[in-house]
């Protein structure tokens, strides 16, 4: 959405109180006003879109995983624990461009917290043998730039957008993809756990991807 330069000539007493109310929130000065403003006039705003999509995403979501408190307005973070030996968290973390482009409105960032350099390999496997899947069924991403990126015990993936989504839906299709990925990684680290060879491993979450993908049609 365009912004432009206004003046506006505000009481000290209000522009004190603006600014006390912004930095508890996080946000700024003009920021915060421009919101204030919005909801007067029933104007939506990026911040307000993106509070629909996490407001629909905590309520599908909160059941399942440790939501965690949000260090930005554009992002929400939620935990689940890997059954894998000493249970090492998984962290699933939304963020939302302000300013969407035609094809693309944040991202989606998966990491496990461990310092085990055995589970840090099996998670970068894991990873590439899911954006594979995904490529198989979706041959359309392996030519968009950056939709996929890598680091040790982490995947970064574009959150693409889909024609003209409401922000619930949006939130909707998001909470679905995660419950998907969490259900397929923690089948694959739990069948490792047990001494499941790495092959069959492989040929079930191929499976059950293509079972629950075909059930959830509405993934990002």
């Amino acid at each position: 959405m365009k912004k432009s330069v206004y003046s506006v000539v505000l009481m000290d007493h209000v522009v004190q109180a603006i600014d006390e109310l912004a930095a508890r929130q996080g946000t700024s000065r003009s920021n915060l006003i421009n919101q204030i403003l919005a909801q007067h006039v029933c104007c939506t705003t990026p911040e307000m879109q993106m509070q629909s999509v996490f407001s629909v995403m905590e309520e599908q979501m909160n059941r399942m995983f440790r939501i965690e408190a949000q260090a930005s307005e554009a992002m929400l973070s939620m935990h689940s624990a890997l059954r894998y030996k000493y249970r090492p968290a998984l962290k699933y973390s939304v963020e939302l461009m302000r300013e969407p482009t035609d094809m693309q409105l944040g991202w989606l960032r998966i990491s496990c917290r461990t310092q085990s350099k055995p589970l840090l390999l099996a998670m970068e496997d894991f990873f590439r043998l899911w954006i594979s899947l995904e490529i198989s069924a979706f041959p359309e991403y392996r030519n968009i730039e950056g939709m996929y990126v890598l680091a040790p015990g982490r995947m970064t993936r574009c959150i693409l957008r889909s024609g003209d989504r409401t922000a619930e839906e949006t939130g909707e299709a998001i909470s679905k993809y995660i419950n998907v990925f969490d259900k397929l990684i923690q089948m694959y680290f739990s069948g490792m756990q047990e001494g499941v060879p790495e092959e069959i491993l492989k040929k079930q979450t191929a499976e059950g991807y293509k079972k629950l993908a075909a059930e959830e049609k509405e993934l990002i």
